[in-house]
């Protein structure tokens, strides 16, 4: 007996299937995109080639030579990026609007064509005239830097076959639209096959793409979740619309490693590449101040130093407040509570506000013990010692725990000028934190001990 036959529906926002008719996808929560898309037969559809483009080779054979890092010339997006772009290889560039990922694109594309390469930019967003006026701007007029302004994706892969750049970049992948396709652009069937001919193309001429693509309100990428499976690297743009400060996190890399982070500051003339972000990070007071206390924080691989700073005031509200800007509020009230069940440091009856300079985030544990040190420093009215970091996790029984690359995190604040370090104690039987030449390490075993060692003490008298 001949198979039989059944009616699917599909949805034509993502691409989701059913047995029967729903008036809602159940994949993407769109009403009225299910469809039916005809009878299917049993059994596969997809019949071999007669013939095949390219044959196998051994891989003794294979051109290794061809999947080399290129530089793009921004040297902290070569940073995340592994090294630079590989021939062929798509990378998705995405983040809020207005943090700058148009500049960003701009000014590579500009520093690749100063570098003897034909670069092709495809703007969607906005006119070419729009896109002139800001390359004016942030010093990016090269002559091999092609500008088109299409948002038809037949005549984007015309560009590329004419131009036969070194590289292509278009921004944004949301505004591409097919003619080929029944739906409008930025819809999720869209954006996949519009990714989907831009890879082709990419892999095929052995030409690095860029997308620039959008983020929906809960951060996450706009467009199919297939989209990230199918791009080579995915790189998150972030930063606050009120600072100068920019990140670039690769989420995906299969070129590099995926923990490595960029730092960026925008400016009225451009995005310029920052090797070293601690002036952002400290507030270069000259004078130790109370309720101030600076640690190292580790995002990915980079060590970041960060200064914290708390402020304790009486209020007569019966509701004291606990304000925080950079920093947990769930793991300030912890250490709170641990402050006044185990040293004695009663902040009931006062506001705290705690929070970090420059627009810096101390999420992760390790900035427990130099948030707990700026608060007990604000409650006493006392400074902590000049030239001291604190690393360390805070317990809820007010013992210390050991954070991840210490070692890393203490040759950073040596560098930047720090002489002392307060760590937990480590464990009997674990090896003990050696600092760098010069930096004087302080060992404390509960929080009680790390607030009188943080306490400044006059140094002898040689």
């Amino acid at each position: 007996m001949p198979p039989a036959t059944r009616s699917a529906f599909r949805c034509s926002e993502c691409g989701w299937t059913t047995s029967k008719w729903v008036g809602r996808c159940g994949e993407c929560q769109a009403w009225g995109t299910v469809i039916e898309a005809g009878a299917e037969q049993g059994g596969p559809r997809t019949k071999a080639a007669a013939s095949v483009r390219t044959p196998a080779l051994p891989i003794e054979q294979v051109d290794s030579q061809r999947a080399r890092f290129r530089s793009t010339g921004v040297s902290e997006f070569d940073r995340v990026l592994g090294g630079g772009l590989v021939p062929g290889a798509v990378v998705l560039l995405a983040g809020e609007p207005g943090v700058g990922k148009s500049t960003l694109v701009l000014d590579t594309a500009a520093r690749t064509a100063r570098a003897g390469a034909t670069v092709l930019y495809i703007t969607g967003e906005e006119s070419a005239s729009q896109v002139r006026l800001r390359a004016e701007r942030i010093g990016a007029l090269e002559p091999s830097l092609l500008l088109a302004a299409e948002t038809d994706l037949g005549s984007v892969l015309a560009h590329i076959g004419k131009t036969t750049p070194d590289l292509v970049i278009v921004d944004s992948v949301q505004t591409i639209s097919s003619a080929q396709v029944e739906s409008s652009a930025g819809s999720v069937t869209q954006v996949r096959e519009v990714a989907s001919a831009l890879i082709a193309v990419a892999k095929r001429a052995a030409v690095p793409v860029v997308l620039v693509g959008h983020v929906t309100k809960d951060g996450s990428i706009a467009g199919p979740r297939v989209l990230e499976h199918l791009v080579d690297v995915v790189c998150q743009f972030e930063g606050d619309k009120h600072a100068q400060l920019r990140m670039v996190r690769a989420l995906k890399n299969r070129y590099g490693p995926t923990d490595e982070v960029g730092c960026f500051t925008l400016t009225e003339s451009g995005i310029h590449s920052l090797p070293d972000p601690s002036g952002l990070f400290l507030s270069g007071a000259r004078q130790p101040v109370p309720g101030t206390c600076v640690t190292v924080t580790l995002d990915g691989r980079r060590p970041m130093p960060i200064e914290i700073q708390a402020l304790v005031a009486p209020t007569p509200n019966p509701h004291a407040r606990r304000t925080t800007s950079g920093v947990d509020s769930s793991r300030l009230a912890m250490t709170l509570a641990v402050l006044q069940a185990r040293c004695g440091l009663a902040t009931t009856n006062t506001d705290v506000y705690v929070s970090t300079v420059g627009g810096s985030r101390a999420v992760e544990p390790a900035a427990d013990l130099a948030i707990a040190l700026a608060v007990s420093s604000a409650v006493q009215e006392m400074p902590t010692t000049a030239g001291m970091i604190a690393v360390g996790e805070v317990g809820l029984a007010g013992e210390l725990r050991a954070a991840t690359g210490t070692e890393r995190r203490l040759g950073e604040a040596h560098r930047l000028g720090f002489h002392t370090a307060i760590v937990p104690r480590p464990r009997p039987g674990s090896e003990p934190v050696r600092g760098p030449a010069g930096m004087q390490v302080l060992q404390a075993p509960d929080l009680a001990e790390a607030i009188e060692l943080a306490r400044p003490r006059p140094r002898p008298v040689r």
